[in-house]
């Protein structure tokens, strides 16, 4: 018998919902950290960019909740799963870095028109720490949503990354505006600005990968031959017709056209659906559901 498909899944949600947990967290910290620090040091950038980080907290809470809600396994209103969960929170994700960059984009301008003490240097070090901080925590989440397949965990991943960008942008304002002479104090508000620009086609990028997997995209040309490989090695199957497969989650569906020998009693042409179906649920590729048709090979 393969093993429990959604059990799996369950385990892979787990362990990145963990993660997330984590990053609200921190997030929590760093935007508290980054607000105080902007406002005492006269920075508007790290003002912004702090308050990127509050919209961190509610993307990352979406990101854990549609992992969570994903795994659940089929019932009769969802006969296919939840797994939809995963691409809509990954498309939230998204519209809230548009969010951020337009919020981040407003105190840039506000920071560019507006007269104002040039920042403080004492918020360099702070920026310095965030950045890596930030990178760390946008690699970990790739990994591991890399591993458990997650479209969700990828956008967190990437948005993660964007705020490392944002504070990188920042620290390169403020450095600017410290060391320059006098005018140079709106540096950080072009920095701000400029990332707001780059946190914009971010999004864009997160929005088109979740939008295309909520319509069912295809998956990988590679990934769809290596299952037509397991499924051609299962004996019996003297070919396929049609192997179509899209993801669900953390799991993908299967729906494929095998041929048998024509001259099989419809109970062996049974056993053999059930075997290409085992062989799937039983392989690497993190697969929930086989529905397999049998067709006769042409002599």
């Amino acid at each position: 018998m393969p093993a429990d498909p959604h059990a799996d899944a369950q385990r892979r949600a787990a362990a990145g919902a963990r993660l997330v947990l984590r990053g609200i967290m921190l997030n929590t910290a760093l935007a508290a950290v980054k607000i105080a620090g902007g406002v005492l040091g006269h920075s508007y950038a790290l003002v912004a960019d702090g308050m990127e980080s509050t919209l961190d907290i509610i993307s990352s809470a979406t990101v854990w909740a549609g992992l969570r809600f994903s795994v659940r396994p089929p019932d009769a209103n969802h006969p296919y799963g939840h797994g939809k969960a995963e691409p809509l929170a990954a498309l939230a994700v998204a519209l809230g870095t548009f969010i951020a960059a337009i919020w981040i984009g407003w105190y840039a301008v506000n920071a560019i028109i507006t007269t104002h003490p040039g920042p403080h240097g004492f918020t360099l070090p702070l920026l310095a720490g965030v950045v890596v901080v930030k990178l760390w925590l946008s690699r970990r989440m790739a990994r591991v949503g890399a591993s458990a397949g997650s479209m969700a965990m990828g956008a967190e991943a990437w948005h993660q990354g964007a705020d490392a960008v944002t504070s990188a942008a920042a620290f390169i304002g403020i450095a600017i505006a410290v060391i320059g002479v006098k005018g140079y104090e709106a540096a950080d508000g072009w920095a701000a600005l400029l990332a707001a620009v780059v946190i914009v086609f971010t999004g864009v990028r997160v929005f088109q990968r979740a939008f295309d997997e909520a319509m069912d995209v295809a998956v990988p040309a590679e990934l769809l031959g290596e299952i037509r490989a397991v499924a051609l090695q299962v004996p019996g199957v003297h070919g396929l017709d049609k192997c179509r497969v899209r993801r669900s989650g953390l799991s993908l569906l299967v729906d494929i056209q095998i041929k048998v020998d024509a001259g099989l009693t419809v109970r062996r042409g049974h056993e053999i659906a059930h075997d290409v179906k085992n062989a799937l649920l039983n392989s690497s590729f993190a697969i929930s559901d086989v529905s397999v048709h049998v067709e006769p090979a042409e002599n």
